[in-house]
């Protein structure tokens, strides 16, 4: 272990990461601090070369996993607490030292459950959702910038982003409107500048798909309603092995896919979706379970047989509305997946949860 100028032994190390300046706490078994260093990055990367292993806590945030690999790979032991379970136990005013001090409180909490480390293929995978998200985010706001430009002129197009190239070439083409000769230039630059981006998406979207059939998991995730490419390998990179949550309804509580709860005493107050967790996983698994719901209204609509899911999907539609029931069946969604991976089964519609009560031997169904 680590002994400092006292020779009193260091057994964890708290870590406050940042781009240039690093600032880092050593403390005893007893999370005292024993001493403090501030150091380069260059320094850091060498800091703990040569030790004998020590406990490293980190926040999990930008940069953490690929340091955790690092000192996880010289033999230390690595512990990345949730950003958002650190904040409370900073005191005063926010500083470099007082962030340094709430990791290593919040490292004595035993309910914080740490953050697996990423391996850099999970990284990888998640990169390239999120520079997706910024294509797409690009690729609106171009269209925007058209259906704006050609308002101004009288020329109005479609609802729908596959309207949009259509209609804006015939505007181009048009030499009645009045559109001067240098913005249709402009015009034409933007529209391939549409074309580029949507290429660019439709290029991840494919090493998305590449990754999913070399993956067992995402091809598991797939055969349930509502999960595709996108949700399946957002899941794997953001989540990795499901094994980390003790059940399915830790999992949907920690996408925030369940009520906040405002409840003293005997009163019990449930609102909305919490909301907590990883808001792109989240947003997904939504869209898909509104996506599942219109396919079961259309089934129900043709006559066609509907699985227990679907019925008590469309059913909860009809009592609480479309976006209570897609969130509701979102939840419900997650929950399957999780016991999918825990015992080891196929997704079934049709399943339920039968088990014998422990008291009176009376069989319990559990819709």
């Amino acid at each position: 272990m680590h002994a400092t100028p006292d020779n009193t032994v260091a057994a964890t190390v708290a870590v406050d990461l940042a781009k240039d300046v690093f600032e880092l706490a050593f403390a005893d078994a007893d999370h005292r601090i024993l001493e403090r260093k501030q150091l380069s990055r260059r320094a850091f990367a060498h800091v703990l070369d040569n030790r004998v292993p020590l406990r490293v806590v980190m926040e999990a945030c930008g940069s953490a996993h690929y340091w955790a690999r690092r000192f996880a790979g010289q033999g230390h032991t690595v512990c990345l607490l949730p950003a958002r379970d650190v904040r409370p136990y900073v005191r005063r005013n926010k500083t470099d030292r007082t962030d340094v001090a709430g990791i290593l409180e919040a490292d004595r909490c035993a309910q914080i459950d740490p953050v697996p480390i990423k391996s850099p293929e999970q990284q990888g995978v998640q990169a390239l959702h999120r520079i997706r998200e910024r294509l797409k985010s690009q690729r609106t706001s171009t269209i925007n910038l058209l259906r704006g430009v050609l308002r101004e002129f009288g020329l109005i197009i479609p609802l729908g982003a596959a309207k949009v190239r259509p209609a804006v070439l015939a505007a181009l083409e048009d030499g009645d409107n009045d559109l001067p000769m240098a913005l249709r230039h402009t015009l034409g630059e933007l529209l391939d500048r549409l074309a580029g981006l949507q290429a660019d998406m439709t290029a991840i979207e494919q090493r998305l798909e590449a990754f999913a059939e070399s993956d067992l998991p995402s091809q598991r995730y797939q055969s349930v309603p509502g999960i595709g490419v996108l949700t399946a390998t957002a899941l794997r990179a953001s989540v990795g092995s499901l094994d980390r949550f003790r059940s399915g309804r830790h999992f949907a509580a920690w996408l925030g896919l369940t009520p906040r709860e405002h409840s003293s005493g005997a009163q019990r107050h449930l609102g909305a979706m919490s909301k907590r967790g990883d808001g792109y996983l989240r947003l997904l698994l939504i869209h898909g379970a509104r996506a599942a719901l219109r396919a079961a209204q259309v089934r129900q609509r043709k006559d066609q047989p509907l699985d227990r899911l679907q019925a008590w999907a469309l059913a909860l539609q009809a009592r609480q509305g479309h976006n209570k029931a897609a969130v509701a069946l979102a939840n419900k969604v997650a929950r399957r997946v999780w016991a999918m991976e825990h015992h080891h089964a196929v997704f079934d519609g049709n399943h339920r949860s039968v088990r014998p009560a422990v008291a009176t031997g009376v069989v319990c169904v559990i819709e």
